[in-house]
């Protein structure tokens, strides 16, 4: 699947049943062979306003479906709003 397909799906954590974003307003973390590790998705509060600058850093490998609208994340609760990983 290309980039440009993926533009505009709506981006939902299947554990929560919430809408994180759209796809094509996050940022992408690529390595150097040009995979996609990981999704950057800015923290938005009313009126689309930026809150803090926080993000929610979600792994490539924590999707678990890309459909024809959605794209369907298993967010952990290991991780935090800021990427960083939380103990126990």
């Amino acid at each position: 699947m290309r980039l440009s397909e993926m533009s505009g799906k709506e981006i939902v954590d299947v554990n929560r049943a919430e809408r994180l974003g759209i796809l094509g307003q996050t940022d992408l973390e690529i390595d150097e062979t040009g995979q996609i590790t990981t999704l950057i998705i800015p923290s938005v509060k009313w009126f689309g306003l930026l809150r803090n600058g926080s993000e929610i850093r979600v792994p490539w490998d924590h999707i678990k479906k890309i459909g024809a609208d959605m794209v369907i994340i298993d967010f952990q609760e290991g991780i935090s709003k800021n990427g960083e990983h939380m103990d126990g």
